[in-house]
């Protein structure tokens, strides 16, 4: 009976929710819009309501992304100079390099008298596996030519890549005779470790240029092949070294560092303190360690380097790091963009901080590395003027300071005194790339004689005849290196036998040559000798 009863009633009670449920919706929607009651929307910011009565209302056509992006641009020069704003068009590009990776056929190529020349080929990429070399001149690409089309670097990039896996089609032009050659698009690493070699028969070397997901890994990859040459002591080259990954810097100085010694800390305004310390036993915990840094080494690099200097355990050489010490957190925006925030400075072990100060405006902030030049900071041993005012001591009791970067406690200064500034001219116009690669593919077999780079830095003694060429190449731009005094002159040698190891032996070729006679290296392996 009861069943029936609500069998009769059961349309009246779905009626009445129904048409609760509109009015009760009805009102949702009049609440929402209006920004009133319980469910009051976020009031919008003056900019957003700028942003909308241009859009509804200016006279002119405007693109609201370039106002928008103007404006997010402004608002970023009133935080510190490393708070940046990423487009979404430029997104990909910028993680690419610390990722450690990109999707290509591993090339580096230039563009002489508009044509396309291969400059490098990545050991192990795509290019290389389908038998590309330096000197190729590629004509086509997918049957479309681009020799002789005035084409930029960014179009010919974006011609040859592609998605991994996928195929390309590329004709050269080699020693006079076209070759089809077809690749395979793969994922190319960008590699992190430059050279890995022994600069003595005790004395291994590790070149890091930047700190990328794939910098620890490719570290102790070389660590643990120097160390089957029973390596006493190790040089570890940071200079250039811009930075990346802080946790790829924590994890080497864990390799040097034992127990569970502090290795960094991080701390701002609206980021509670976090310590990074040491958790596992090293490689290379005890031995001879030196660090070379300069004004260029930067961020995790100063990381690094500042813990090994607080505990003693490196001696660190050169010339004071760059005085990056913030700590960026990158957040994805709604329309693929990304803005890259600081939210915390580092603190090495002793509590110095490695920022230095930006309070003048970005401009001011990154003039002041080349004011080190100006004021002759480079070329002779530096001070704490630039410091905070406040002292650290080291474990070993050496006085540090905080407030602007890693100041090595051996100083090897840069010089620049006599640099003429033709030199400065043949550098910056491509000139002297432009020469060296043409001087390279001319005498390929007089270079491939040589069998090693180090066989290459011992024996190649050609460098006159190559300075000859070299002048009446740059000639040819208005620029007389006759001029130049005999200290720049060697420079220029030296640069010019590094430059053709690089052609031949890629980066390593490259250190190993120039390495030979490196001041910097040079007192490095100095400092060493007197550890024993």
């Amino acid at each position: 009976m009861g069943n029936k009863k609500l069998q009769v009633w059961l349309p009246l009670i779905f009626s009445i929710i129904m048409v609760g449920g509109m009015f009760f919706g009805f009102k949702l929607r009049e609440n929402t819009a209006s920004g009133t009651g319980f469910f009051k929307a976020d009031k919008k910011t003056s900019l957003q309501e700028i942003l909308d009565l241009v859009k509804q209302r200016y006279v002119d056509p405007v693109s609201l992304d370039s106002l928008q992006s103007n404006a997010i641009d402004e608002m970023m020069k009133h935080l510190d100079p490393h708070s940046i704003y990423i487009p979404a068009s430029q997104l990909a590009e910028v993680n690419e390099d610390l990722e450690g990776n990109f999707t290509g056929i591993g090339v580096e190529f230039n563009i002489f008298l508009d044509t396309v020349h291969v400059v490098h080929v990545i050991a192990g990429g795509p290019s290389d596996k389908a038998g590309l070399q330096v000197g190729d001149r590629i004509i086509k690409v997918n049957n479309e030519v681009i020799a002789g089309k005035n084409l930029t670097i960014d179009e010919i990039k974006r011609k040859i890549r592609g998605e991994s896996g996928s195929p390309v089609k590329i004709i050269i032009l080699r020693k006079n005779e076209v070759k089809e050659i077809p690749i395979t698009r793969g994922r190319i690493p960008i590699y992190a470790v430059d050279a890995a070699y022994m600069l003595d028969k005790t004395t291994g070397y590790i070149k890091l240029n930047k700190f990328s997901e794939s910098a620890y890994e490719e570290f102790m990859q070389s660590l643990e092949a120097l160390q089957k040459n029973n390596i006493d002591n190790l040089v570890l080259d940071l200079r250039g070294n811009s930075g990346g990954f802080m946790n790829e810097a924590f994890e080497m100085a864990d390799e040097f560092l034992n127990d569970d010694k502090l290795v960094v800390y991080t701390q701002g305004t609206n980021t509670q303190r976090r310590e990074y310390r040491c958790r596992r036993p090293g490689l290379f915990e005890k031995g001879g360690l030196v660090v070379l840094v300069d004004e260029t080494s930067a961020s995790a690099s100063e990381v690094l380097a500042g813990a090994l200097q607080d505990w003693c355990r490196a001696t660190i050489i050169g010339r004071r790091t760059f005085g990056k010490g913030l700590v960026q957190e990158q957040y994805p925006l709604n329309d693929g963009s990304a803005l890259r925030l600081t939210i915390a400075r580092y603190y090495t072990p002793k509590g110095r901080s490695i920022q230095r100060p930006y309070i003048n405006g970005r401009e001011k902030y990154y003039d002041e590395i080349r004011d080190r030049y100006e004021n002759g900071e480079v070329s002779h041993p530096d001070t704490a003027k630039y410091a905070n005012g406040k002292m650290f001591k080291t474990e070993c009791g050496d006085t540090v300071y905080g407030g602007g970067g890693i100041t090595p406690k051996i100083f090897v200064g840069l010089d620049t005194s006599t640099l003429h500034k033709n030199v400065s001219r043949l550098f910056l116009s491509g000139d002297f790339t432009n020469f060296m690669y043409s001087y390279y593919v001319r005498h390929l077999d007089e270079l491939n004689k040589y069998k090693s780079p180090e066989d290459f830095a011992a024996n190649y003694d050609n460098l006159e005849p190559v300075w000859q060429e070299l002048v009446v190449f740059a000639a040819k731009d208005s620029i007389d290196l006759k001029l130049v005094s005999p200290a720049d002159k060697d420079f220029l040698q030296k640069r010019i036998k590094a430059q053709l190891a690089r052609y031949k032996w890629r980066s390593k070729g490259f250190y190993e040559v120039a390495n030979s006679d490196d001041l910097v290296i040079r007192k490095a392996l100095e400092v060493l000798t007197t550890m024993k």
